[in-house]
């Protein structure tokens, strides 16, 4: 069970119900779509949840709108959405998931859990810019190729949370080939490895 000890964010009772319902669901769907690697989860609170639950400690409101690209079973971006919903109700949360399984998957959760939130069954390439005041990813592509997806979906003056694993600081190196960009490595609450990326002032070369 989902608990704010387990989650490493303080929320309300209400939020741990939408969390544990979420958590029953995706082991309810994961054999038929494969949602996450079966493997973790039996690990899923801490593999996913609580690594989720993490950039809220990095930004616990939004003033506009938060989008999650490449969303798949909803990791960071369910998990945010439903905290946020707690923490700042007033931002607007979009996802983009180009799997229409997946795609599925989502908005049965937004259903079930009453939360407020968009899921754009399309390719991040091509779905209409967001203008994101806040965008997340996580295990999706090269930071070289993620920073273009922000590029096209962040607005001027918006921040990236990007979640990447052992090898950020050579991928780093290889996007400043491309991109100008600040960036401020936040080590990871789940994974001492393991970095969240706050970018913003994302210039292409």
């Amino acid at each position: 069970m989902i608990t704010s000890d387990t989650l490493g964010v303080d929320v309300s009772r209400e939020t741990l119900d939408r969390l544990n319902l979420y958590l029953a669901l995706l082991n309810k769907w994961n054999p038929r779509i494969n949602l996450v690697a079966r493997n973790t989860l039996g690990e899923a609170i801490h593999r996913h949840f609580a690594d989720s639950a993490q950039l809220t400690m990095i930004r616990i409101s939004c003033r506009g709108s938060w989008v999650d690209i490449g969303s798949g079973g909803g990791f960071p971006g369910l998990v945010v959405g439903i905290i946020l919903a707690e923490k700042s109700p007033d931002t607007s949360l979009n996802l983009i998931e180009s799997d229409t399984r997946k795609a599925t998957f989502l908005r049965h959760v937004i259903r079930e859990t009453g939360l407020s939130a968009k899921v754009y069954s399309d390719r991040i390439e091509s779905c209409s810019p967001q203008l994101a005041d806040i965008l997340s990813a996580r295990a999706l592509a090269p930071l070289p190729k993620l920073l273009g997806f922000a590029h096209r979906h962040l607005a001027k003056g918006g921040t990236a949370l990007l979640m990447k694993g052992e090898s950020w600081g050579k991928e780093v190196e290889e996007a400043q080939a491309e991109w100008q960009f600040s960036c401020t490595p936040h080590t990871s609450k789940t994974n001492p490895n393991a970095v969240v990326l706050e970018i913003g002032d994302l210039v292409h070369v």
